[in-house]
């Protein structure tokens, strides 16, 4: 019966099966700097995907990429560590209740542009993530 069920979910979003099997696979081999870099690629990702969805009117779309970059965000949040990070723990934790913030609200509209400004403000903070670690 799982192979059906495989089988089924494959066929009727092979793009999206894909994506997870790439993901889960990426994310099994990443150390931890690896692992938030391709948590934030992934959040700019669905953010992106949000707003695309929403001009498109494609609501289911919408809500499961606002659920995945709401569990993104929640997930790099509960990976700060506030004993040894001090002042840039709490400036992330507040950046990230904020973005989910931005999220949920712009769940409820059919405004593209709060999911793109997220994503391009995350965007920043990603590159600047990629810099430290290629120092």
């Amino acid at each position: 019966m799982a192979g059906v069920m495989y089988a089924s979910a494959l066929g009727r979003d092979p793009a999206a099966t894909y994506r997870q099997i790439d993901v889960a696979g990426r994310t099994a081999i990443a150390d931890g700097p690896a692992l938030v870099q391709l948590l934030y690629e992934e959040l700019v990702s669905a953010l992106r995907a949000a707003g695309h969805a929403v001009e498109h009117g494609q609501y289911r779309g919408k809500s499961e990429r606002v659920t995945r970059a709401t569990a993104i965000l929640f997930a790099l949040e509960a990976g700060l560590d506030f004993d040894n990070g001090g002042d840039v723990s709490r400036t992330l934790a507040r950046l990230y209740a904020g973005a989910r913030a931005t999220v949920l609200d712009a769940a409820m509209g059919d405004d593209p542009r709060p999911f793109r400004d997220t994503a391009d403000t995350l965007e920043e903070i990603a590159g600047a993530w990629r810099t430290a670690r290629a120092a």
